[in-house]
């Protein structure tokens, strides 16, 4: 993979593991804008699975490797749907 290739089209991440001193702060802006970038019918974790695999890898203790760990997780979790709207009313 490269910069701006069908993981990447923006080349973000590739850029976030490049500078010296960025936040996990940072990294989560960029990881949002990356999510963004990705076309509609791309596997969102199948693409941040290699993406790990490629930058999470070599560097575990980057912010932005732990940041796409982060997003893959909650991807798993099961969300809670409804809410008080949802409930039936008492008749």
């Amino acid at each position: 993979m490269r910069k701006g290739d069908l993981n990447d089209p923006k080349g973000l991440v590739f850029e976030a593991y490049r500078m010296v001193g960025i936040t996990k702060s940072e990294c989560r802006t960029i990881f949002l804008d990356w999510a963004l970038s990705l076309p509609m019918e791309q596997d969102t974790g199948q693409t941040l699975r290699l993406l790990l695999d490629q930058y999470g890898e070599p560097t575990p203790d980057h912010p932005m490797s732990e940041v796409m760990r982060e997003g893959l997780a909650g991807m798993a979790a099961p969300r809670r749907r409804g809410g008080w709207r949802s409930r039936t009313r008492p008749s």
